[in-house]
């Protein structure tokens, strides 16, 4: 026997990966086959459930280099100058489902995974700037008027253009996916946005409001309505396959990070609500600053295990960023969360690719999967254990209040 042989789950070598155990040449199959039943109930199981959004998407490993001096601006360490972090990020069609074409008239999903030196800070963007509604109370009723019939289980462009008159607020992203911007060529073609409005904190305790710009060193290129048709019909998979092939080659793609900053107090009197995600902020009034450059260099080794279970969530926050009173940026930071929760499970912060890569110190314990789990005392406050409740120094709260 060779070291190269397959084995059982739980290590042993295999039996047999032709035949099952039976009673005699012809004879029925034997419950004791343990290695059928363990192969026959894992193949049951294999998938998990689909994302709602964003469903059929790829990912890749790369870095974030800051190459201008925003400390001004934040105290996170992730953005001081010459600061180098690991990010993961995952691309994605926004009402995509795990067998749709790549080339689908839709906005794509761009979200950032920083493995900063304070935990993990999650960017949950598109690739357009703006979004169709600007309350969560809508967005489920958003994904579901883009899915299917309840009687066929078909698509149905009636369902999707009845949602939108009646949300005016969706025109302006309406009118951009309508046009030329609707269909990226490839993955590495396309700009990235933060969407929302979020906040900064400098170790001054002053506040500002930052968008977020991830601009193509690629250029942007899009396709017509014909070519994305053909590649619908000969190469779904086209865009995740361009972005695989290309790290592949050695020809990384890479992101330049701008941020908009506006002063907390402007957000006050300003013409329009700056919370509003619906809404552009004028370069005019509020010009893009570099931040830093993202290059992706090294594609997963499994997708199902490094990207199908990717979780992001705007509720991953670091010490000198924060949210802001954008309504449908806080009901995403409960609904990122709560769906990662069902789907792949309450302990899914520990699966390595969404694992910090700094100590968790947390009092969370137990529940299904856990592989690594808080030591005595488990509860706080307590007399014995060296941890405090927060690190010295940093408030409660790391962005401004926002009523109730």
């Amino acid at each position: 026997m060779t070291d190269n042989y397959t084995t059982t789950d739980g290590g042993a070598p295999a039996p047999s990966n032709e035949r099952s155990l039976t009673l005699g040449p012809n004879g029925p199959i034997l419950l004791q086959d343990t290695y059928l039943i363990e192969q026959l109930a894992a193949f049951n199981r294999e998938r998990v459930p689909e994302r709602q959004p964003h469903a059929k998407g790829t990912g890749a490993f790369g870095r974030f280099e800051v190459t201008n001096d925003v400390s001004a601006y934040t105290k996170a360490a992730v953005f001081q100058p010459g600061a180098v972090t690991d990010v993961f990020v995952r691309v994605a069609g926004n009402a995509s489902e795990r067998g749709s074409a790549d080339t689908l008239r839709d906005s794509r999903g761009f979200s950032l995974k920083f493995y900063t030196s304070e935990g993990n800070y999650d960017i949950v963007g598109n690739n357009v700037p703006i979004f169709f509604i600007r309350d969560p109370i809508k967005f489920p009723n958003l994904i579901r008027s883009n899915k299917r019939r309840a009687d066929n289980d078909c698509h149905d462009h009636n369902m999707v253009w009845d949602f939108f008159t009646q949300s005016p607020e969706s025109a302006h992203l309406v009118t951009l996916i309508m046009g030329d911007r609707g269909i990226p060529r490839t993955y590495r073609h396309m700009n990235g946005y933060g969407l929302h409005t979020f906040s900064w904190v400098n170790v001054g305790g002053e506040i500002c409001w930052v968008k977020y710009h991830y601009k193509s060193d690629q250029g942007v290129q899009c396709l017509t309505q014909e070519e994305a048709d053909r590649l619908a019909g000969t190469d779904p998979d086209c865009c995740q396959r361009d972005l695989f092939d290309a790290i592949a080659r050695g020809e990384f793609p890479s992101w330049t990070l701008y941020v908009q900053i506006m002063p907390f107090e402007d957000a006050k009197t300003y013409r329009f609500n700056p919370f509003d995600v619906t809404k552009v902020w004028p370069h005019a009034d509020y010009p893009l600053i570099e931040v830093g450059r993202m290059t992706l260099d090294r594609n997963p080794t499994d997708h199902h295990t490094e990207v199908e279970q990717a979780a992001f969530g705007p509720h991953n926050i670091v010490p000198g960023t924060g949210l802001s009173p954008d309504r449908l940026l806080l009901g995403r930071s409960f609904a990122y969360a709560d769906a990662h929760r069902a789907r792949i499970g309450v302990n899914h912060h520990q699966i390595p690719v969404n694992a910090p890569k700094v100590p968790v110190r947390s009092y969370s314990k137990d529940g299904r999967m856990r592989v690594q789990n808080v030591s005595d005392p488990v509860y706080t406050p307590n007399t014995v254990a060296a941890r405090s409740p927060t690190r010295p120094g940093r408030p409660r709260c790391s962005g401004p209040p926002t009523g109730r």
